[in-house]
Formats: structure tokens, C-alpha cells, sequence
């Protein structure tokens, strides 16, 4: 498929600029000098905020003075996930667009930035149109979603004069997203003393790889494996049975993204390499079984390395493997009030053990703050137990349905209107800004839309490209019927 088929033109230009100009997490300087040079080019007023959010604004075209003001909502920051294979360091290199035969468009190899990098894209393509009928408009590009959601934790009041925040941050097309679930982190610390390994231990390198991973708020229903869960599951038998003991653990890399890799450096008793060898071989077995539809292309391989000088110490190497095997994972409760959305759930997002400390980071999430703090309560009792520090921080609240908005109202008539269905009404389970934003703008009327992104996150991101289409021309039309204030 060639670019011609990328429509509309303008969106997609401004998407491959944003791909041009590496913008991960906590790493957005150079897109925001781009983005504020773009709007001088394009004659758009812009001013930056305490925290690094850009707003930009553009007045009413002729007619549409007495609408009711939009703020156009999405972030410029993306998740930076690549398969091991891949040599890319996302705060030096571009990311690479593939247009694939298929309908969609992905990366190669690393995450694509569509989520959130289409929304940017198609905020900017209303910015520099000429012939879009719309009210008052503001965009507003909020920095570090995806690590802490800081630039929405940072939003002053009386900066933004809209009425509507429309955040184009959603991932079905179709799709009108009403309600969002909160989080929290979990961080649970430990120090550990290592000791010299035993005599004839030979060293091993263990290595869980090839899983699907993840969105951890969107994907967590799909029941996929966990990389972390897998490896302690393989730790914990194994140094039960056959004296494996571990040097260090190095598994996950993003809170909000689910596992896809996990390693452990271990060592073996040299009489016991063999039935090592074949322990791992029937584990994969069985874990290949139990997650042959979710993990098609699940790997465990354990090779032999130089032996590590030290090893954890035994005891505490115990309490480690414990602890991490008995953190909660995965879907706690579904909803009572929304058919398969999920209330609460958690992500083990991080394990790494090394040079005597230990870290494990989760990410709770749920549309009910009360049940989210009583996950952390649970992730307290279980960090007491093992003797263990935990640090619950970064809390941000839900945002919880109106089934009253006069947005969802107009956006649900207009899309009926364009396509003879109604948009399906949801909620989701997964962080948007909406509920910290309209915290600080309590009379803002909110929704969320957006085309369809499969598996963002995770090297297999990818944005269906027909979706996009209709997004763009869905999203011009609202702009056009907003309600008169």
C-alpha cells in the first residue's frame, strides 16, 4: 500500500513529522520546539505552561462566534517498546512507519506512537485548515501521559476558555468514551546480601520472551501471560527441586505496559545442568499449553554463561521469589454497571533484582476509587508479610460517566447522521486524562474518541487506516454542529 492511500493527507503528513522527531516520555523537548515553530509557520497562537503542555488557540470562522468553545485534548508523549532484537534508542532515533497491505500501519519492531500521535495529528491538521467550520478552539498537547500523567497533574485553572473537551485518546472507532478508570502505583523496595556462589555451580541465562504484552489497562482483559509471573513461576520450582540459585532478575520495563520479557541470571549445580535442561523443557510445555491461545509464540531458553562470582542470598532469595509470586495480577473485579468493561485490576508491571536491591512496581487501576485503595491496602498487607517496603504513589481519579453530556448527545446524533448507527456509548479501562482535567475545569462537558489502535504499548502498536478516515471526517463534523452557548 503506498502513501496515497493515507487519507486525509494533511493528518497523516503531520503524523509522520510527529514519528520524525523522537518523543518519549520525559523526553518531549525537541517535539515542543517543533510544535511551537509549526504554529509560528502556520500563524497559530501558542503559549506553553509551568509543566510543558502547549495550548494553542484559533479564533471562530465567520458564523460560528456564538458556539460554545472546544479544547481539542491529546498527548505528545508515546511509550517507547521494542523487540529485543531491535537496536533503537528512542531519544535519539525516528520511528519508522510501515504501510502494510493489510489496512494498517505500524512500526518496525519498536511501538508506533499512534497513541497518542494521531490524536496530535489530527488537532493540528483542524489548526492549520482553512475551510473547517468551527466555534472558539483550543488544542491542548499535555506532556508525560504515560509515566505519571504530569502535564495533566500540572494544568492550572483559568489558562483554558473552552466549554467541551473533546480528547481524541480513545482507540475503537465507533466508539464514545464517557468514563475512564483511575490508578495508583504500588512499589514494593527490598534490600538483599548477596554471598559467593557455591563451588561447581554452573551459570545459566534465563530468558521469557516472545509474549504479546501490552496496553496494561486496555489488554489486561485478554487474559495474555505475563513475562514476570512466568519467570517467577519457573524460579520458584526450580529452586526447590533442583538448588537453583539466583544472581540477578530483570523482567518488564514500563508500569503501564504488560511484560513481555523477563530474564534471571541463575546458576545450577553442575550434576544438575541436565535435569535443568529438561525441567525448562517441559515448563515451556506446559505454560505453552495453558497460553497457546494468547501466546502463540511464548520462548523460554536457559543457556549456559560464565558461572556469577555471587549469588542472592539463599533465605532472602526465598523471600523474594514469595513475594513477587504472591502480588496480585490481572483482572480483580468486572463491572456491575457497564457489561465486559473491568472495574479493577492490576499490572506486575516491573521486577528487577540487582546489586542487593530489589524493585517491583505494579499499576492498580479501577473506576472505583474506593476499590482501588483497598487493592493498595492488599498490596500493603502482602509487602508487611515479606518484610518489605511499599511506597503507594502517583494516585489520579477516575472520571466518572454523564449520561447527560450535550456533547455525547450531539456526537451521537452527528455520527448516526453520517454513518445510519449509533456510536456505541463506553467506558474504559485504561487512564485518560479526563478525570484529572476535569478536576480542574469542573464545568468542562467531556468525551473521548478516536480511530482504532490494536496492541499500543507493544512493538505490535498499529492504527487502521480506513479508522483514521472516519475519525477525521466524524471529528470535522462535531466541530461543525456544536451546540450555540
Amino acid at each position: 500500500m503506498e502513501d496515497k492511500n493515507l487519507k486525509p493527507k494533511v493528518l497523516w503528513d503531520n503524523f509522520k513529522q510527529i514519528c520524525a522527531i523522537p518523543h518519549p516520555s520525559k523526553h518531549e523537548k525537541e517535539i515542543t520546539e517543533w510544535l511551537l515553530k509549526w504554529a509560528k509557520e502556520h500563524g497559530i497562537s501558542v503559549v506553553v505552561d509551568s509543566v510543558g503542555n502547549i495550548i494553542f488557540s484559533k479564533p471562530a470562522t465567520k458564523g460560528y462566534e456564538n458556539r460554545k468553545g472546544v479544547v481539542l485534548q491529546g498527548h505528545i508523549d508515546m511509550v517507547p517498546q521494542k523487540n529485543s532484537d531491535k537496536v533503537h534508542d528512542f531519544t535519539k532515533d525516528p520511528i519508522k512507519m510501515v504501510i502494510g497491505n493489510d489496512g494498517w500501519v505500524r512500526a518496525n519492531g519498536t511501538t508506533l506512537g499512534a497513541d497518542n500521535g494521531i490524536g496530535c495529528a489530527a488537532a493540528m491538521a483542524v489548526l492549520q485548515s482553512n475551510d473547517i467550520e468551527h466555534g472558539p478552539l483550543e488544542v491542548l498537547v499535555t506532556v508525560d501521559e504515560e509515566t505519571g500523567m504530569t502535564g495533566a497533574f500540572g494544568l492550572k485553572p483559568n489558562l483554558l476558555k473552552g466549554d467541551i473537551l473533546i480528547n481524541l485518546d480513545s482507540e475503537d472507532e465507533g466508539e464514545l468514551y464517557v468514563g475512564c478508570a483511575g490508578g495508583m502505583d504500588a512499589n514494593f523496595t527490598m534490600n538483599y546480601s548477596m554471598e559467593k556462589t557455591p563451588d561447581n555451580m554452573q551459570g545459566i541465562d534465563i530468558a521469557i520472551t516472545g509474549l504479546k504484552g501490552g496496553h496494561s489497562g486496555m489488554d489486561i482483559i485478554l487474559g495474555r501471560a505475563n513475562a514476570n509471573k512466568l519467570l517467577m513461576r519457573l524460579l520458584k520450582k526450580a529452586s526447590q527441586t533442583l538448588d537453583l540459585r539466583v544472581a540477578s532478575i530483570d523482567g518488564g520495563s514500563l508500569r503501564n505496559a504488560i511484560p513481555r520479557e523477563a530474564f534471571a541470571t541463575v546458576a545450577i549445580p553442575s550434576g544438575k545442568v541436565k535435569e535443568f535442561n529438561e525441567f525448562v523443557a517441559v515448563f515451556t510445555d506446559i505454560v505453552s499449553n495453558e497460553f497457546s491461545v494468547t501466546e502463540p509464540d511464548l520462548s523460554v531458553s536457559a543457556k549456559p554463561i560464565d558461572t556469577p562470582k555471587e549469588v542472592i542470598n539463599r533465605t532472602e532469595q526465598g523471600k523474594i521469589i514469595n513475594l513477587v509470586y504472591a502480588i496480585p495480577n490481572g483482572v480483580m473485579r468486572m463491572s456491575d454497571s457497564m457489561q465486559s468493561l473491568v472495574e479493577t485490576s492490576t499490572n506486575l508491571a516491573i521486577v528487577k533484582a540487582e546489586n542487593g536491591k530489589l524493585l517491583v512496581a505494579n499499576l492498580l487501576r479501577s473506576s472505583v476509587d474506593t476499590a482501588k485503595a483497598a487493592l493498595g491496602y492488599k498490596m500493603e498487607a502482602i509487602a508487611e508479610l515479606a518484610g518489605a517496603e511499599i511506597e503507594l504513589a502517583g494516585a489520579y481519579p477516575g472520571w466518572k460517566p454523564n449520561m447527560d453530556s450535550a456533547i455525547m448527545k450531539t456526537m451521537i446524533q452527528t455520527y448516526e447522521s453520517m454513518y445510519g448507527k449509533k456510536p456505541e456509548i463506553k467506558a474504559i479501562h485504561a487512564g485518560l486524562e479526563c478525570g484529572l482535567l476535569g478536576g480542574v475545569y469542573p464545568n468542562w462537558d467531556m468525551i473521548s474518541f478516536g480511530p482504532t489502535i490494536r496492541s499500543p504499548h507493544s512493538p505490535d502498536e498499529r492504527v487502521h487506516i480506513e479508522s483514521v478516515e472516519k475519525f477525521w471526517n466524524f471529528l470535522v463534523e462535531t466541530l461543525k454542529n456544536v451546540p450555540v452557548k
